[in-house]
């Protein structure tokens, strides 16, 4: 199978381009700028159409959530009608796709895990862009597969794990904010789930077709939880830890709202494709052992 991967320098893709090496049976091409660029309208479509992958993944995305509130046009072309000239383009060759999405499509009113039946109602520029990637997708091939995910963390780029890991070997105290609860989720997890989906799922006709899932890291937890167990995880490493101070999100303002709450569910997906992720703890283990002794 040729899977074709947009977003290549973000974690995600980076992610799977590791997993894929263990999948004898996959061949994944990675890709981003230069040879594609999705402010560029066009240059989605000329590279699929060459390349003519088996499946597409859409990992690629805008995801600097208070940038989007200053640049919402530019948002919105990478995250929303981007979504919809790759999806149109892999339906041109009749590839299907997988579109990752986010948990900030919910407004975080809810006080129960969120299921892919709840109505969508971001607060902010870029959960609206990924809404209206979303819908593009949708539009423009029936052969996808919509996966929001929530409060992504690896060993690459920058993300709150590796934030909180180094931030605690430079300081004694950390402020996080502890009144708004997600689902952490390794990017190394969702990597091997979608390699996972890749071998079954665009050679089914079932109800997966065409529909949207949640798969996010099993549990739940605040920031300030989240980086408690980082500090555990350094603990067990031998490595200084920081005191975590909790905090309200209003005593740190930032630009773009954020849901108090998008715990997402899920139970729909572990139904239909019979597996979940392991619990968010453990995998936040994994990630700081990896940030502790890199690979190579």
């Amino acid at each position: 199978m040729k899977l074709l991967v947009t977003g290549k320098n973000g974690q995600l893709a980076q992610s799977l381009t590791e997993h894929a090496a263990l999948w004898p049976g996959i061949e994944l091409i990675a890709v981003g700028r230069p040879d594609i660029d999705l402010e560029s309208p066009g240059s989605a479509s000329e590279l699929i159409r060459r390349l003519k992958p088996d499946l597409v993944i859409n990992a690629a995305a805008d995801t600097d959530v208070d940038g989007a509130e200053e640049q919402p046009l530019r948002a919105r072309r990478i995250n929303g009608e981007a979504a919809g000239e790759v999806a149109a383009a892999a339906a041109a060759i009749g590839s299907p796709i997988i579109h990752i999405s986010t948990d900030y499509v919910f407004d975080g009113s809810s006080i129960e895990p969120y299921s892919e039946e709840e109505p969508t109602r971001p607060i902010n520029a870029y959960g609206c862009s990924k809404l209206a990637g979303e819908e593009a997708v949708q539009a423009a091939n029936p052969r996808h597969l919509i996966l929001r995910t929530a409060w992504l963390y690896s060993p690459f780029g920058r993300n709150f794990v590796k934030t909180i890991f180094e931030a605690a070997g430079e300081r004694d105290e950390l402020r996080v904010v502890a009144d708004s609860r997600g689902s952490p989720t390794s990017a190394l997890d969702l990597a091997g789930a979608l390699l996972k989906i890749a071998e079954c799922w665009p050679g089914t006709t079932g109800r997966e077709q065409g529909a949207v899932y949640h798969l996010a890291g099993s549990g739940e937890a605040s920031w300030y939880e989240l980086a408690c167990e980082i500090m555990t995880c350094r603990a067990r490493l031998g490595l200084p830890t920081a005191r975590v101070i909790p905090i309200a999100g209003s005593d740190w303002p930032r630009r773009a709202a954020r849901p108090s709450f998008s715990v997402l569910s899920n139970s729909k997906f572990i139904g239909d494709f019979g597996f979940g992720l392991p619990p968010w703890q453990c995998s936040v283990a994994e990630v700081v052992d990896r940030i502790f002794e890199p690979v190579g």
